[in-house]
């Protein structure tokens, strides 16, 4: 089970994992062994998330899903095709939680009288150097 909140548990069945030739480190390895990993997970038909997660990870993380409704991770980055699963495990659990993060609403606020003295004496000031570039007779 890989854990992404306290109440949310992703069984490892419903990862599944592709294998292929990565352009990474390694010299004539990549030439020959398949160590780029891409993960691949059906968030659409997911018994391990509940609906309000799944429509918010298929809202937030909407240009990694492709059109069978799967999200796909991949690592290329390490020589071995065991250290790149691991960097994609660990890069979708970190995926999931920045998605199902709440945000805090805003809170609304004013500019401060001083803000807004110094903006206004700025413009000013802008106005006067131009008006000073100017030439006087119009002609």
């Amino acid at each position: 089970m890989i854990e992404i909140s306290q109440n949310i548990l992703i069984r490892e069945d419903e990862l599944s994992f592709t294998f292929s030739r990565s352009s990474g480190p390694g010299g004539q390895n990549v030439n020959k062994v398949n160590t780029r990993v891409t993960l691949l997970f059906d968030v659409e038909h997911s018994s391990s998330l509940p609906p309000d997660a799944k429509s918010l990870v298929l809202q937030k993380l909407s240009t990694r899903i492709n059109k069978l409704g799967q999200l796909q991770v991949s690592s290329y980055r390490h020589r071995t095709q065991f250290a790149n699963r691991l960097a994609t495990v660990e890069r979708f659990v970190d995926l999931l939680q920045e998605a199902l993060r709440q945000e805090k609403p805003r809170k609304k606020t004013k500019a401060s009288r001083a803000s807004r003295e110094r903006r206004l004496a700025a413009k000013l000031q802008r106005s006067r150097l131009k008006q000073s570039r100017r030439s006087g007779t119009g002609e």
